[in-house]
């Protein structure tokens, strides 16, 4: 057996001895966004330390559990705290949780994040709905080794952000009044932000936001068969659009301050996704 397989089972037996719940649908939280896991219908949680040879977070704001339960009537397992490339962890250990949710059976990944506005039409606060992404600049966790038991050899990436689950997300906003920006997300390595003419020459290639995380895992979850939905909150303009320095507290700080709309938007979209499962 692959061992970094050998090593996702390993985590899955001890999840399984914590809870023996299957979530539909499994989401992961962004920065600032991690209270959305606090107001589900709680079943169980797993803490990622829990699980052996399973990273840790290390970032402020991203706690580092599974939580499982119910939004309504539909089965989830909340990623609280993901990791990131720029803790020092290997790119196959980052993308761990997004392959080990669809062990655990959830069929649908909902990805959100905290991401520099690169679109000058877009503002801090805003949110966009992700319909593809840039991802040539990270190392793509498919390198090395193919794990036949998840996903075949050379995956297809033309429809990683499933159109049928996009179409739910828009309409759900639009019955919510919440107004939300659609286009495409580049992942870069991080731990500093961008360069001006980094800005500039992803905006030139057709890029509309840029953060530090997300493409990875929807790689990952595409290579496994699960269809993904994905919405960047706009937490500042990025370098060079932006007047001001940036940090992670402004980050922090406009995730929380669009928090309830957020996890309205969220709440409600998983909902009527997960009426298109039953």
């Amino acid at each position: 057996m692959n061992k970094y397989y050998e090593k996702l089972k390993n985590c899955l037996d001890a999840l399984r001895q914590k809870t023996d719940f299957v979530p539909e649908i499994g989401l992961i939280l962004g920065s600032g966004l991690g209270d959305f896991a606090n107001r589900i219908d709680r079943e169980a949680e797993v803490s990622y330390d829990e699980l052996p040879g399973f990273p840790v977070s290390t970032v402020p704001g991203h706690e580092g559990k599974f939580v499982f339960g119910y939004i309504e009537n539909v089965k989830v397992v909340v990623m609280q705290g993901r990791v990131h490339y720029y803790e020092g962890y290997d790119i196959k250990d980052v993308v761990m949780p997004a392959r080990l949710m669809a062990m655990m059976g959830a069929k649908v990944l909902f990805v959100t994040n905290a991401a520099g506005g690169i679109n000058k039409n877009f503002n801090a606060g805003d949110m966009m709905l992700i319909k593809d992404h840039i991802m040539c600049f990270f190392p793509n966790p498919l390198v090395g080794e193919n794990i036949d038991e998840l996903g075949t050899r050379f995956p297809d990436m033309s429809h990683g952000y499933d159109e049928e689950l996009r179409d739910i997300v828009k309409k759900t906003a639009a019955e919510l009044n919440i107004k939300i920006q659609e286009g495409v997300y580049v992942q870069l390595s991080g731990p500093s932000f961008e360069t001006p003419a980094e800005i500039k020459m992803l905006g030139i290639m057709g890029a509309d936001a840029v953060g530090m995380s997300t493409a990875c895992e929807v790689v990952a979850a595409n290579h496994a068969g699960m269809k993904v939905v994905g919405i960047s909150c706009i937490s500042n303009l990025a370098a060079g659009i932006s007047p001001n320095p940036l940090t992670h507290a402004e980050v922090q700080e406009t995730a929380d301050r669009v928090a309830p709309l957020f996890r309205e938007l969220v709440k409600k979209s998983i909902i009527n996704i997960g009426k298109t499962l039953k």
